[in-house]
């Protein structure tokens, strides 16, 4: 058995790995042809504090390029110029947005893109610009700094103002107000005694008994309202039956009259016939009444003599 290694061949094999290694990292690290990226120019009016020299740029969580410059703007020594290279298959529209995001709590940070709405137009290369420009928003810090500092400023006016308020003459007179209202609290105490608070829940007693009576009566004022309503409705049905009797009556009386002018003629033709006749009569009617009168008389003076007085006979002179 050949116990003999042939050390060339083993250093030969062990070269060929290495140069296979290092030649598998360089094609996973190389842009392959089809990713193509696009540079675009980013201007924020904020701190940049925590973005870095490759740091991310992201759309909805996805890395789809890097930062690959920081600088001031020339142009406007109050903005922060970043240059990105962002893969041209990322849809960057019109209306995209770029904000700095803080990367939990390491204090790095990177560039998140918002989506543009699916309808409106890629973002263009304007004239005079070197790269498209992405608009950017303030990030969340930065609203929370201008926050604090319009609240800051607001505490500052309240304190200035409460020193206003609060200096010795009305300090004065606030301890003069609360003296008075302690006087007139104490005259209160004194008005609302045990005796005044029993008769005022008496008196709320009696308003609440008053309302429970009112309550039950409800019903009975609505039936009587309804009552009301059926007796005005036959009112006013014996108002339509009385005008129309009268009216019937005013044709009657005038068909009346019609007639007794028709008859008046022949009334007076009879009565000129008949008149001694009716003449006569009414002379026997009047003695008959005289009698009768008469004897109504005797009836009251003496009663029994129309039963028992005798008739005496007159007699003639010398007659006994």
């Amino acid at each position: 058995m050949n116990n003999k290694v042939n050390y060339t061949l083993v250093g030969l094999i062990v070269l060929l790995g290495i140069i296979a290694m290092l030649g598998f990292a360089y094609w996973m690290l190389k842009p392959s042809k089809t990713a193509d990226t696009q540079k675009y120019l980013i201007f924020f009016n904020e701190s940049v504090l925590g973005l870095n020299l490759d740091a991310p740029v992201k759309y909805k969580g996805i890395k789809v390029g890097k930062v690959v410059e920081l600088r001031i703007n020339p142009q406007n020594t109050e903005q922060i110029e970043v240059t990105v290279e962002i893969q041209k298959t990322t849809p960057i529209k019109e209306d995209t947005v770029a904000k700095l995001t803080a990367q939990g709590i390491t204090g790095l940070s990177y560039i998140n893109l918002s989506e543009g709405a699916n309808n409106s137009q890629p973002i263009k290369l304007k004239e005079g610009q070197k790269y498209p420009v992405i608009k950017s928003a303030p990030s969340f810090f930065a609203d929370v700094e201008r926050s604090l500092g319009s609240v800051s400023e607001l505490f500052v006016i309240t304190l200035d103002r409460a020193k206003e308020v609060l200096n010795d003459e009305n300090q004065k007179q606030f301890a003069l107000l609360l003296n008075k209202s302690a006087k007139v609290m104490q005259k209160i105490d004194k008005v609302f005694d045990e005796r005044t608070m029993h008769d005022l829940q008496k008196s709320i007693q009696n308003i609440q008994a008053l309302t429970d009576k009112a309550d039950k009566s409800i019903p009975k004022i609505n039936l009587l309202v309804e009552n009301s309503i059926a007796w005005e409705t036959k009112i006013n049905d014996s108002f339509a039956s009385i005008k129309n009797m009268y009216l019937e009556m005013g044709k009657t009386m005038k068909n009346m009259a019609s007639s007794f002018m028709s008859v008046r003629n022949n009334v007076e033709d009879t009565t000129l016939q008949t008149l001694p006749t009716l003449n006569t009569t009414m002379e026997q009617m009047q003695q008959t009444l005289i009698g009768i009168n008469a004897l109504i008389g005797e009836l009251e003076r003496s009663p029994s003599d129309i039963l028992y007085k005798k008739e005496e006979k007159k007699r003639g002179p010398g007659e006994k």
